[in-house]
């Protein structure tokens, strides 16, 4: 389990920063440079998941998902100093317990 929620972090955080640098890049006018490296990032975002040890695709981009909801709203926070309001913290908690469904409700063989 360890390993998963570190793997969804770095996964979270390469999309997020790769996505935040292209923004810089193109948004506010920053360096070629940060497109590229932020380029870069995101394609390390692609493979990131796939060292995920379940077993469907679709599972663990779902339960991503909600990794990447939580980490967007901390990034805003932290990051881009906007602080998160109580229907931020709900939406959040809510994909926890989601994230937590979708990966370890019992299931079948």
């Amino acid at each position: 389990m360890f390993n998963a929620i570190v793997l969804f972090l770095l996964a979270g955080l390469a999309e997020i920063g790769g996505g935040y640098l292209v923004w810089l890049w193109l948004r506010e006018a920053k360096p070629l440079w940060y497109g590229i490296i932020g380029g870069i990032i995101l394609i390390a975002y692609g493979i990131i998941p796939t060292l995920q040890t379940f077993p469907s695709f679709g599972r663990v981009y779902a339960a991503y998902g909600g990794v990447f909801i939580i980490l967007a709203v901390l990034w805003g926070w932290l990051i881009d100093k906007k602080t998160p309001d109580p229907y931020d913290w709900l939406g959040a908690a809510i994909c926890l317990i989601g994230i937590a469904i979708i990966l370890y409700a019992p299931r079948g063989s």
